[in-house]
């Protein structure tokens, strides 16, 4: 199945999930992700779930006190920027529609220390399948570069990316483009997995 194909087989198999799973999901996500979450302070970005994504809003209200709540802005240069957001607090929907916050100073990917990260689907090496427009992958392309001349090879690379999916995204394998940026762990409502870098 080539990726276009890929991608519309998992937006179909994702929108068809009930309401009260991804509910589950979301709690299930939760329970797995907030523990390891513990260790971190700074910057989470998150997302606002469309189209399907496995909801956030069970890791935002049980965030630990230590991680500031950001969500993703789409910026001209064709990269995501960052603000930090709360409920209650203004947004206003982009291009694609998708809700971002509108208020307070945006940052670079660089800035965080953990990144939540949407997909469509994921195989056991950490590989990941997005939309389709690059951004995540632009927006972390230094990734790629800090691990290519990492001082050694225990080295943490920050931010760490940690990808939310449901159990039915994994697949056997995704071929990885030069320019994909891979994630560290993923976290589905059965299980965290972790990649090794």
């Amino acid at each position: 199945m080539n990726p276009s194909e890929l991608r519309a087989s998992m937006r179909e198999r994702r929108g068809a999930l009930p309401v009260r799973e991804r509910l589950d999901a979301a709690a299930a996500v939760a329970s797995h992700l907030l523990p390891e979450l513990a260790a971190f302070e700074g910057r989470i970005a998150g997302y606002w779930a469309v189209g399907g994504e496995l909801p956030l809003h069970a890791v935002q209200a049980n965030l630990p006190a230590t991680l500031r709540w950001c969500l993703p802005v789409l910026h001209e240069d064709g990269r995501l920027r960052f603000r930090e957001w709360s409920a209650g607090q203004t947004l206003e929907p982009n291009r694609h529609g998708i809700p971002e916050p509108s208020q307070g100073p945006l940052v670079g990917a660089e800035a965080l220390t953990v990144a939540l990260v949407p997909l469509l689907a994921f195989d056991a090496q950490g590989n990941r399948l997005g939309q389709g427009g690059g951004w995540y992958d632009r927006s972390f392309a230094f990734r790629r570069t800090e691990r290519d001349h990492a001082p050694s090879p225990d080295r943490t690379l920050v931010p760490r990316l940690i990808g939310i999916a449901y159990d039915c995204q994994q697949v056997d394998a995704l071929e990885a483009a030069d320019w994909d940026v891979p994630l560290d762990a993923v976290v589905t409502p059965s299980a965290f997995h972790r990649f090794d870098r």
